[in-house]
Formats: C-alpha cells, sequence, structure tokens
C-alpha cells in the first residue's frame, strides 16, 4: 500500500511512518523544510516538499496513494489565532481537497479529545459525547473545527476517519513530557488538588495501532477515541513517567479553584496587554491536565478489533530502559 502522512516529522508521525515502512508499505511523507525532508527520509519515507496550503503540491504528492494519515496541527497552548486557524482549519480543508483530487480513497485524522474542552467537565467521554458549540480558543476550537470538515468530507469513494487518541506519551516523546520535565527542573511543578485524579492514556504504539486500523476496517464518517484501556490516577502516572527519567516531582499542590483563576486571568492580560512569550497557565492546560479527563474506547474495540498492545507498564519500562542505555 501507499501512503501518505502529514506531520510525519513530529512524534506521532514519527512512529506511525516507522510502522508503515516495517510492514513493506511505501510511505511519502509531507516536508515543509529542508530538516523535515531529512527526518522523514532517515525514517524510510519519500519526502514531499510543499506545504499543508499547496494544493497542488499535495496532490502531486498523493498521487497513486491509497490512503492519507493527517497528523498535521499547531499543538502548542498559545500563540496567534490566525496560526491555528490556518494550519489546523486551513490546512486540513487544503490536505482533504488536495486528497479528493488526487483520487485517495481513505482519510485518517489525528483529531483529539481536547475538542470538548470548554471549562466543563469531561469525565466519561464516548462516541456520543457532543462536541461543544463553543470549545475553548487556539488549539481546542480549531481542532474541532478541523474534525467537522474531516467528517462532512466523507463521500462515497472518499472514507473519513477520526480517531481521538487521549494523552500520547512513550519513549521517544518530543512534545509534552520534556515540558513537564522542564517545570519539575526549575522547581515550577505543582499538582493540582494533588493530582488525585483519573485520566485515560494513550502509548504511541496504541496510538499507531489505532490509525492503521482506522485505515483498514474504519466506519466511514466515525470517530473513535483510543486509550491505554482504564483510567489511572494522573499523579501516580506522571510520577512513574517522572520516575523512568530519575526524577522526583514532590508533593507541592494548588487548590483547582485557584489554579483555573490564574488562568483566566493570565489568557486575559497576554490577551490584551503588549505582554511577550505565551501565558504560565490556559485554560486548555487547565481543562486537560487538572481535572478528571476520561474516555471509552469501546467503539474502537468493537468495530475496528482494536487492542491497545502496549500496556503502562510495558511502555514505563521502555522508557526506563531506553535511559539507562
Amino acid at each position: 500500500m501507499q501512503a501518505f502522512v502529514t506531520g510525519g516529522s513530529g512524534y506521532l508521525g514519527r512512529n506511525l511512518i516507522r510502522a508503515l515502512v516495517a510492514r513493506g508499505d511505501h510511505v511519502r511523507a509531507l516536508a515543509r523544510s529542508e530538516a523535515a525532508a531529512m527526518a522523514v527520509r532517515a525514517l524510510g519515507a519519500e519526502p514531499v516538499r510543499a506545504d499543508l496550503l499547496d494544493q497542488v503540491g499535495l496532490q502531486v504528492g498523493m498521487e497513486g496513494c491509497a490512503v492519507v494519515f493527517h497528523a498535521a496541527a499547531t499543538v502548542e497552548e498559545w500563540g496567534p489565532r490566525a496560526l491555528f486557524e490556518r494550519i489546523n482549519v486551513e490546512g486540513t480543508r487544503s490536505v482533504l481537497a488536495a486528497a479528493r483530487a488526487a483520487g485517495v480513497a481513505g482519510f485518517v485524522h489525528v483529531g483529539t479529545e481536547a475538542v470538548f474542552a470548554d471549562g466543563g467537565r469531561m469525565a466519561g467521554l464516548d462516541e456520543h459525547s457532543a462536541i461543544p458549540a463553543k470549545p475553548l480558543p487556539r488549539y481546542p476550537a480549531t481542532k474541532a473545527a478541523a474534525e467537522r470538515l474531516v467528517r462532512a468530507a466523507n463521500a462515497p469513494g472518499f472514507a473519513t476517519v477520526v480517531c481521538r487518541p487521549r494523552l500520547i506519551w512513550g519513549g521517544d516523546d518530543t512534545s509534552v513530557l520534556p515540558k513537564m520535565i522542564e517545570a519539575v527542573r526549575k522547581g515550577q511543578w505543582a499538582w493540582v488538588d494533588g493530582g488525585r485524579y483519573r485520566t485515560n492514556t494513550c502509548h504511541v504504539d496504541n496510538v499507531v495501532e489505532g490509525l492503521l486500523l482506522a485505515a483498514e476496517r474504519g466506519r466511514p464518517g466515525a470517530a473513535y477515541f483510543l486509550s491505554d484501556g482504564e483510567p489511572v490516577e494522573f499523579r501516580a502516572f506522571m510520577s512513574a513517567q517522572f520516575a523512568t527519567q530519575g526524577m522526583d516531582a514532590g508533593d507541592k499542590s494548588l487548590p483547582r479553584p485557584l489554579v483555573k483563576l490564574l488562568a483566566t486571568l493570565c489568557e486575559w492580560a497576554w490577551e490584551y496587554l503588549p505582554l511577550k512569550g505565551a501565558p504560565p497557565l490556559t485554560r486548555m492546560a487547565i481543562a486537560l491536565g487538572t481535572q478528571e479527563v476520561t474516555v471509552s474506547d469501546a467503539l474502537a474495540r468493537r468495530e475496528l478489533g482494536y487492542v491497545g498492545r502496549t500496556s503502562r507498564e510495558a511502555g514505563l519500562a521502555a522508557m526506563k530502559k531506553a535511559r539507562s542505555v
């Protein structure tokens, strides 16, 4: 099979390309820079030099491909709203249009549970849960808009499927864990309400498993949550990750109402005052990391045959082993 991957030089994209190449697929991957081209070439993929909004370049790169995996996105907590709109929304619109024009039959979109982040509860989410009318700005709002585009584009001969992994983690994480480790090292880490709330997680290998199954067996127009299985206490899980890096985050804790208020004030200040950089707290971080966020992956297990083959224990052991090598 020939596959096209966007976001191939990112954390998830790298692991997806490795899996596709390992099973013998020919992979083309979008590369917006020479550094990205070198990275995907080293993984065994053929780089396609184009931009997310370059429909012609994308279409040429997708010619002959059976499926597109769209993993490219701006995932930061903060930044110009126009940037999130351009990459997450207009970029998705462009990739969809190019895939249709190239005659690609399948389109798998990497979604996120963040589309449900509107400041309210996020416990017990499943595929019947309605995406809120107004998700939080930037990442949640634009990823929600992108998901709507993908699902609306589903049509005979062009099957679109969305996968929503919760809290991607793993050995070569270059996204979430490094920022948390930096906070611990600088003495800026604090648990919220002691970190004693439940969360689902999804090892990067399990995300890849779900994406590949979605391409093969996904119900056109459907969305699937992906996870490692049963929820775990957030503090216990993060402490285990820190331990694989030889770190202890300590016991400092702050009450959630205070942290939520501080995040709201920080966002207001950075939105309307001439302050540089990003606010130290955002409402998105509070919504996704300081309360119970639990999802059901039952639909993926039932319809896709998804298993989640990498257990948390195995994933953590691999992280510890990699650090000791």
